[in-house]
């Protein structure tokens, strides 16, 4: 089937051919894995944790298989090109799904830089060994000529397409593994027949714990690569069976050939020097520590071992390029990156473009990047990437878990995707003392993709999501222009709705918005609410004109959505506006939540002011009562307020309750906090005003009550009022509902209208609300309307 270059915006999906089988998962897997890693960062691992090298790949293997299991669990159940970031993308909210793209993106193409660093390091000593010369250039230069050289034929074997991807990977890994089990059965000859050298592991762990630690992140780079299995999602044939088991299997081989390698780099080696310990002559030599080790014991050794050195690094290149451009692939698919990113060639059907972009990176850090100091910054941001995943599992599971088909089910959840968060940021934390220049890098790389995703993406990502607009008259709506929105949907409640809103647009000068929702069944395509589009006129028609009867001059906008929420929250992101204005239909049928759940979600998803009118709310009121619990939030109150009272015999009443038994002292400094408050809305309080002009403008006063049950006393002085005005809670915004208990409860029991306001919060603020939100969430929750 013929693929086609898909143009932005297009209803189609770009997809990906399903070639590979389980053996093809498994050696990709093995080839980044008992890579470059093991030949290259053994040496420099054991100089660091010394003779602990040995724990170090033990533990790295029991962390690895926590996030294996997590890894095999969502591989089976959501296999898809992203992997870690598609998980990301459907467990935690914001910009948690940019970043772990962006950090496995930058993770991966590292480690293919190093790796073809390490190809042209063994690739120059071997041309050494064999008397070849380097054609004039030096060790460094010939190093970066010849990665340079070896990425741009992984490159072409990419572009070629996933099957002979596989086929490249499988001979070079097939190779690789050969000489690295010829290089262990040497080693445990060599110390089998030399005892002696048992002292060799004495003392165990020069450096401690803390040697340790460094080890483990140092390496984690090396264990990482059943993270490229799952990248594979959409090229697997029966990814719900194959992928847990290549994870499985690549790990079983993994683990127990690297604590091999620890043993035998360590024991087998002789120095020839008793004040120079094996561990520290491995790690003077570096990342030819293994090349040199196997030079004493194992047959026509350091040849062999270049050969392994050339073999590894190839095939890791190979594995982090298709990798790495898989992830680029997803983010541009998904408008996280540019749409070139996310083109398919009609032939071979591979993300060519983000391939060849990919390719520009490695090739720039392997010219001019100081790679040791990079590729720890890689390892720090595998770990943070692991760690996002393991959280998103839990949320996943909570959310999803009975509409998934999973293939594999981890034991003991949540517990081992905690333990793994845990030990992962804790590994992350010990490469700081190892290479503070590698955290700098981390630290500095994600504060870019943070700038990237705010200023780019999430603007794209929303575009992308938003609901169509099929209709907006007056088309010039300035965003920075002070707006009050109005959603229509029930004509009974329309001359409420725009008594409020004349009433704060008299306070300040601006614009009304109208905008009415047709919703869409979920299981259909938005597109079909361009049929509802006559059905609504007639309501909007009659709401503008009726705008217009109370002298405002009214912006319209038609939008299809499955939930009403989603484009009234669209609406507030794209216009700006500083109030929506909504009707509410009584209590809600739902537990989970306050008010309803299309008002919830509102104020969950827009940053903007929300007043709820309830019961036939007659503004501007004569009388009005805000209950008010915290004094320093007077003045918010006040505020909203002055322009719904009666200019001329009008009073808003603010009251306090507090408890029985509450000191004078205590009450008079509680009013004297109120009255400051509210100062700057009182005529009274204002030097200029004449006592004349102050008595015939409204006036506003404070009243403390007294009474243990603050509903009951609200409940009994709202009788003598024609509004009670009732603002959120500070007790709301970590909780599950948006209101809190005492505002729901007023609701439910007063009988004179009600106007319900949850005012606008600090971004800071907003966007921790909508991060703990998020976690509330249950997935395919009823809705109802506001």
């Amino acid at each position: 089937m013929a693929a086609d270059h898909l143009a932005p915006g297009s209803d189609q999906t770009a997809q990906l051919s399903r070639t590979l089988g389980l053996f093809e998962i498994t050696m990709v897997g093995l080839a980044a894995m008992i890579g470059a890693g093991v030949f290259v960062l053994t040496g420099i691992a054991a100089g660091v944790a010394g003779p602990a090298l040995i724990m170090a790949f033990a533990l790295n293997g029991v962390v690895t298989l926590l996030t294996g299991m997590v890894y095999a669990e969502l591989g089976s159940a959501i296999p898809g090109a992203g992997g870690g970031y598609l998980w990301v993308r459907q467990g935690l909210p914001g910009g948690n799904a940019f970043m772990s793209g962006w950090m496995d993106w930058f993770a991966h193409a590292v480690a293919g830089s190093l790796y073809a660093l390490g190809f042209g390091a063994y690739l120059g000593l071997m041309f050494e060994e064999f008397g070849i010369g380097r054609f004039g250039l030096s060790e460094d230069v010939f190093a970066k000529v010849a990665g340079v050289a070896v990425v741009l034929v992984f490159v072409y074997i990419n572009f070629r397409g996933a099957s002979e991807t596989g086929a490249a990977g499988n001979l070079v890994t097939i190779g690789q593994n050969s000489i690295i089990g010829l290089f262990i059965l040497s080693g445990l000859y060599a110390i089998l027949m030399r005892p002696e050298g048992l002292s060799n592991f004495t003392p165990f762990a020069p450096a401690g714990m803390k040697g340790v630690l460094q080890a483990m992140g140092l390496t984690w780079i090396a264990f990482e690569g059943y993270e490229i299995i799952v990248q594979t999602g959409e090229e697997v044939k029966n990814p719900r069976r194959n992928i847990p088991r290549a994870i499985f299997l690549s790990l079983v081989v993994v683990v127990p050939t690297y604590i091999l390698i620890g043993i035998v780099a360590i024991g087998a080696v002789q120095t020839g020097d008793p004040n120079v310990p094996s561990w520290q002559w491995l790690g003077q030599h570096a990342e030819l520590g293994l090349a040199r080790a196997a030079e004493q014991f194992m047959p026509l050794g350091s040849i062999l071992l270049l050969f392994g050195g050339i073999f590894s690094t190839t095939s890791a290149l190979n594995a982090t390029t298709y990798s790495s451009t898989r992830v680029s692939f997803a983010m541009g698919r998904n408008r996280n990156l540019p749409d070139v990113f996310a083109a398919v060639h009609p032939r071979t059907r591979v993300p060519h473009m983000a391939l060849f972009i990919t390719a520009g990176l490695i090739i720039s850090m392997v010219v001019g990047a100081p790679i040791e100091d990079v590729a720890a910054a890689a390892s720090i941001m595998f770990l943070l990437l692991f760690l996002q995943v393991n959280l998103a599992s839990i949320t996943i599971r909570r959310k999803y878990g009975d509409k998934l088909a999973h293939g594999y089910v981890m034991p003991w959840f949540p517990w081992l995707p905690i333990l793994a968060v845990c030990t992962q940021l804790l590994l992350a934390m010990s490469m700081f003392s190892f290479s503070p220049l590698a955290v700098y890098i981390a630290v500095g790389y994600l504060g870019l993709g943070a700038v990237l995703y705010y200023g780019y993406a999430s603007r794209r990502e929303r575009a992308a999501a938003a609901t169509p607009v099929l209709m907006e008259e007056r088309q010039a709506l300035d965003a920075e222009a002070f707006s009050v929105l109005v959603p229509v949907a029930n004509p009974a409640t329309v001359d409420n709705l725009l008594g409020v809103a004349r009433g704060l647009l008299q306070a300040q000068a601006g614009e009304l918005r109208l905008l009415h929702v047709s919703t869409v069944p979920p299981q259909l395509p938005l597109s079909v609410g361009r049929e509802f589009v006559l059905e609504a006129r007639p309501v909007v028609d009659a709401a503008a004109a009726r705008a217009q009867e109370m002298g405002m001059d009214p912006a319209v906008l038609l939008r299809v959505a499955h939930r009403p929420a989603d484009a009234i929250a669209d609406t507030v992101h794209e216009t700006g506006a500083n109030f929506v204005v909504m009707g509410w239909r009584g209590a809600t049928r739902d537990p989970r939540t306050t008010i309803g759940s299309n008002i919830d979600m509102i104020v969950q998803k827009a940053n903007t002011n929300v007043v709820v009118v309830r019961g036939d709310v007659q503004v501007p009121a004569r009388r009005i009562l805000i209950p008010v619990q915290h004094p320093q939030h007077g003045h918010l109150m006040a505020g909203l307020a002055a322009p719904m009272v009666e200019p001329e015999g009008g009073y808003i009443e603010l009251m306090h309750v507090v408890r029985s038994g509450l000191s004078p002292q205590e009450r008079a400094q509680r009013a004297a906090q109120l009255k400051e408050s509210i100062s700057a809305y009182d005529p009274a309080e204002q030097p200029e005003a004449g006592d004349a002009e102050a008595r015939r403008r409204m006036r506003m006063r404070i009243r403390i009550y007294e009474g243990d049950d603050v509903v009951a006393t609200i409940r009994r002085v709202s009788a003598d009022f024609d509004l009670l005005i009732m603002g959120a809670t500070q007790q709301g915004w970590l909780r599950r509902t948006v209101w809190g208990d005492t505002t729901s409860r007023v609701a439910a029991l007063i009988e004179c209208p009600l106007m319900l306001v949850n005012l606008r919060t600090g971004p800071l603020q907003f966007n921790i609300s909508q991060f703990f939100e998020f976690f509330w969430e249950t997935e395919g929750a009823e809705t109802e309307g506001p």
